[in-house]
């Protein structure tokens, strides 16, 4: 019974990230707020504790120890954490069926098939699940850029890796047989 990933493109907006926690947590979810940044990654966390002073918020990266990485991770499991500042640590991880919104920051600086990865983070139950892929403005973006959050946002439906991979051939090209 699971539903698609409803996945939306915004210019970065802190009225937006605050609207978008606080929908989830009224619906009792947790989320995912991916900031690849690693110089930046506490203070995203400071900022959502400043608007929301009574949830938990943990930070998990790659440059945790690994026991400290398990350790967020299973609490979050257990649905001890509300929303994870996290790196693309999490790109291949834990299925939680309660995380059903992800806001990944400066989503333009992804491909196309780790979006989609991302993306799978959230999803994993029946309720319905959201991205919200956050970038600079639009004059900042490369027009490959552009054409991968395009493709991300417009095919949202379940077992599309295909289509998407196909959209990558299209905007990368094949390169040679050789090369």
């Amino acid at each position: 019974d699971r539903l698609s990933v409803r996945t939306f493109v915004y210019g970065f907006n802190e009225n937006l990230v605050k609207e978008c926690i606080q929908r989830e947590l009224l619906r009792s979810g947790q989320m995912y707020y991916l900031c690849n940044d690693l110089r930046l990654i506490e203070d995203r966390k400071q900022r959502i504790i400043k608007f929301f002073p009574d949830v938990e918020v943990a930070i998990v990266h790659g440059q945790l120890k690994g026991q400290e990485i398990e350790e967020r991770m299973i609490r979050f499991q257990n649905g001890e954490i509300d929303i994870l500042v996290c790196s693309t640590i999490i790109e291949s991880g834990l299925d939680i069926p309660n995380a059903n919104t992800i806001i990944i920051n400066n989503a333009n600086r992804f491909g196309l098939a780790q979006l989609h990865q991302l993306r799978g983070r959230v999803g994993r139950s029946e309720r319905q699940s959201y991205a919200y892929l956050l970038t600079p403005p639009k004059n900042q973006i490369s027009e490959d850029g552009l054409k991968r959050l395009e493709a991300i946002e417009a095919i949202e439906d379940l077992g599309v890796g295909f289509i998407l991979a196909m959209h990558d051939l299209e905007i990368r090209g094949a390169g040679e047989i050789l090369g």
